[in-house]
């Protein structure tokens, strides 16, 4: 008996970690730079930050870290669905 490669409950991971993937890409873009790394080659070292992160930038690293860990849930839930066929 064959046992197809994609089944849902692999399909719907697929796509939840296609979708976390671009999300995660883009919001480590959107945060701001803290100097030294490649945000200084297009300007970011100019800037001085006045105090502190904003509340914005901490709700940005909390949906990063919501993101990541989400991500990273979809590739071990692929793994063992892989692994146990399905």
């Amino acid at each position: 008996m064959l046992v197809p490669l994609v089944t849902v409950p692999i399909l719907i991971f697929s796509i939840i970690l296609v979708i976390t993937s671009v999300a995660l890409a883009l919001f480590v873009l959107m945060h701001k730079g803290r100097g030294g790394g490649l945000s200084d080659l297009f300007g970011g070292g100019i800037s001085s930050s006045l105090g502190g992160s904003s509340v914005a930038e901490r709700n940005l690293d909390r949906l990063t870290v919501i993101i990541g860990v989400v991500w990273l849930a979809a590739i071990v839930a692929l793994n063992l669905l892989y692994k146990l066929g399905g």
